[in-house]
Order: structure tokens, then sequence, then C-alpha cells
């Protein structure tokens, strides 16, 4: 492996300094998570099924939101497209803590729907600022970035929230990602190829969705929300006009294995929607919750790892089996009595993670042709988004209801239940077919 590309980029001052603003303007989003669930739990004494439902509003609000900012930046350019993000960042998740539980959810979905668009405009500008294999590079190094911003920040957020407290977390959250929405405004790199500082051509459709699933797969496990908001239909500009041009067109792309992948989609987004609220839920019931950095660490460093061996592999596997798999062993992670056996469980789920992200995107692509990838893409991103904002109130409900253990074994026991179906329906097919 030649590492000297990556010094050779990172040369370049327009591109290290992108990279540099994306990784300050992600870590505070990568605590909120962390500290708007502690918030309605500790501080508004609520249970933990609310506290999943304000999580659920956000992952809709930045999904309803992406298609809108996405064009924004496209048509009214980068500067005015992020004054509404970073004015409305500030002042939602500075008032938000202050709130009673009904106006948070109202907050919460307003905060999703002006998320600033990080993941977007840094893919937009690299695309451009770089051409050639380098672009491929420079996406590798953003998701290299995203992976380590995404273990450093649920620490973060569970040391405020323990040791300092929620409101303060919450209010820093706004008040550091608006500071860093002016970073950008400030730097304006160029998102189109006919902007000036612009070496390359603005990203083709194939191109921008390879990039958004790279980034997805890194944001994975703690942090899917934000990054699967990314693939929705519309909100990436290099595929919102053929999106809404073939919208009222027939679905024929949408045969029975695509419909699987999106199936599986939706399961992974439960699996680590609920896992997530679940390692909160175990630590914060033994008064552990300071201790949630290391669990996500090695939940996350699992996924790296899982990421890399599968990119190694010469035949792709099943998202089915694999999904199944990391079901089934998300399980175990609710009947773990300390925060070591905790941590040292979620390895084994995280190793599948990037994994089942990977090879369902993969399997989009051969299944559907590419005058039609951008548009099942999409469905694949809002499949996915749907699975998330299911996983945490689903997770919550068994928690409140039998206890901490009982969030990892309702959406393991979930994700398993679709993929076994599947799989059933799969061989019933075949069966038929060579009947």
């Amino acid at each position: 492996m030649n590492f000297a590309v990556y010094r050779d980029l990172l040369r370049i001052v327009p591109v290290r300094r992108l990279l540099i603003v994306g990784m300050i303007a992600r870590f505070p989003h990568s605590a909120a998570g962390v500290l708007l669930t502690l918030h309605v739990v500790q501080t508004l004494e609520r249970g933990y099924a609310e506290a999943g439902a304000v999580a659920a509003v956000m992952t809709i609000g930045i999904a309803v939101g992406a298609p809108w900012r996405g064009r924004r930046v496209d048509t009214a350019g980068l500067r005015a497209a992020l004054i509404p993000s970073v004015i409305a960042e500030a002042v939602i998740w500075s008032v938000a803590p202050h709130l009673s539980y009904e106006w948070l959810l109202l907050a919460a979905l307003v905060g999703g729907v002006f998320t600033l668009p990080v993941f977007s405009v840094v893919r937009q500008s690299l695309g451009v600022l770089v051409s050639g294999n380098s672009r491929r590079t420079a996406f590798t190094l953003d998701a290299v970035a995203t992976e380590v911003i995404f273990m450093g920040g649920p620490a973060l957020g569970a040391v405020l929230a323990t040791q300092v407290s929620t409101v303060l977390g919450l209010t820093v959250v706004g008040f550091s990602t608006a500071v860093a929405g002016l970073f950008l405004m400030w730097f304006n790199p160029p998102t189109r190829s006919t902007q000036p500082g612009a070496v390359g051509a603005t990203l083709s459709g194939a191109q921008d969705d390879a990039a958004a699933v790279e980034v997805l797969v890194a944001s994975a496990p703690a942090h899917v929300s934000e990054a699967s908001a990314e693939l929705v239909p519309g909100a990436r500009p290099a595929r919102a006009e053929r999106a809404r041009a073939r919208m009222a067109h027939s679905f024929a792309w949408l045969t029975l294995p695509v419909a699987v992948v999106m199936i599986v989609a939706a399961g992974a987004g439960l699996v680590l929607a609920g896992t997530d609220v679940g390692i909160i839920a175990v630590l914060e019931a033994d008064q552990r919750a300071f201790e949630l950095g290391w669990v996500f660490l090695a939940w996350c460093s699992a996924s790296v790892v899982g990421g890399l061996v599968y990119g190694a592999m010469h035949r792709p596997l099943s998202p089915l089996v694999l999904l199944l798999l990391m079901a089934v062993l998300t399980i175990p992670m609710g009947f773990a009595d300390s925060t070591v056996v905790l941590a040292l469980l979620s390895i084994a789920p995280g190793l599948l993670c990037a994994p089942v992200l990977s090879a369902a995107s993969e399997r989009i692509a051969h299944l559907v042709t590419e005058e039609r990838r951008g548009e099942a893409m999409g469905w694949y991103g809002s499949a996915l988004t749907s699975g998330v904002a299911l996983g945490a109130p689903l997770a919550g409900v068994m928690i409140d209801s039998v206890g901490p253990w009982g969030g990892f074994v309702a959406v393991g026991a979930a994700a398993a239940a679709l993929s076994l179906a599947c799989l059933g329906a799969q061989q019933v097919l075949r069966r038929r077919r060579f009947a």
C-alpha cells in the first residue's frame, strides 16, 4: 500500500483545511445522540421510550431536510445555504435543554430539518477540489476521519452529561456546530466545477453514490442517521433532477431481490439505533454512564476492522445472512454485567456492521441498472432511515417494560425474524423456479 498518496493529498491546503473543518463540524453532533438520550432520562426524568421518540423525530427531521439542504447549496451557494443552519443550530440547541418534553420533541424535529449539511458539503467539495484517482483517496481520508470522530464523540457526550450537565452539553453542541458552520462559510469551498478553486468535474451520479455510501459505512455503527439521510431521494444534487423526473414512472426496478435489500437496510438501521439506546440504558442503570466511551470505542473499532476485512474479500456475502448474524449476536449484549463484558460482547456484532451496509449497497448496484440506480439508492437510504427511526423507540419501550436487556433482545429478535422470513421466502421461490 502506497501511503505517500495520503501525504501528497494532505499537502493541498484547501483539501487539508476542508478535512479538518469537516472533523470539527461532525464532532458536536457525534455527541448529541448520547446527550439527548441522557437529557430525557436523567434531567427530564422520562423513560427510554420517550428518549427513543426524540431520537426518532430528529432522524425524521434530518431525512426531511436533506433534499432541501442539498438543493439550497446547489442553487443559492454554500454561504447563503448555511445561514439558516448556523442560526438554527445555535438557537435551537441552546433553548431545547430548557424545554418540557413535549416542546423538546418539536425542537428535535426542527433541529433535524436544519442540521448543518456537513456530509454533503464535504463530499461535494472534495469531489471538485481533486480529480482522477485522488478523489478515491480523498473520500477514504474523509471516511477515516469520520470513523475517528464517531468513536470519540459519544464518550465526550457521556462525560458532559454525567460530570457536568446535559443542559450545558446540548448548548455546547449547538454553539460548536454553529461555529463550525461559520468556518465553512468563511472557507467557502467550491461545490461545483464552475466555481473558483475547483480542479475536477462535478461528481457524477455514480460517483456521488459511491462517496455517500463510503461515508455511511464509516458513520456506522454509532451515527448512521445523518449519513443515511444523504441517500434519500433528492438529497444529493447529482441525483436530484433525475430522481424528480422519474418519480412518476413505474418502479420496474423494484424486484423481489431489491425489496429484500431494502428490508436488510431497515433491519440494520433498527439494530444499530436500538443497540445505541441499549448501551446507554445498561450503563446508566448501573450508574456507569461515564464509561460509555469504552463500549463505543470497542463497538466502532470492531466495525472498522470488519469493514477492512470485508473489503479485502474477493467474493460478496449475502447481506441477509450478515444481518441475521449481527442481529443474533446483538442479543447477548443485554446480559452484560459490567462495562468490560459489554464492550467485549459488542465486538462480534460490531464486526458485522460495516459488512452489512457494504454488502447491501453492493447488492443494489448489482441488481439495478445504472439508469435507475440513483433512485434505488435513494429508497435504500429511506429504508435505512426508517429502520433507525423505529429502532430507538422500540428498544426504549422494551427497556422501560422489562429492563435494559429488553432493548437488545427486541431489536435483535425483530431483525433476526425479518432475516429468517426473507431467507425462507427466497428458498420457496427457488424451489418453485426449479420445480
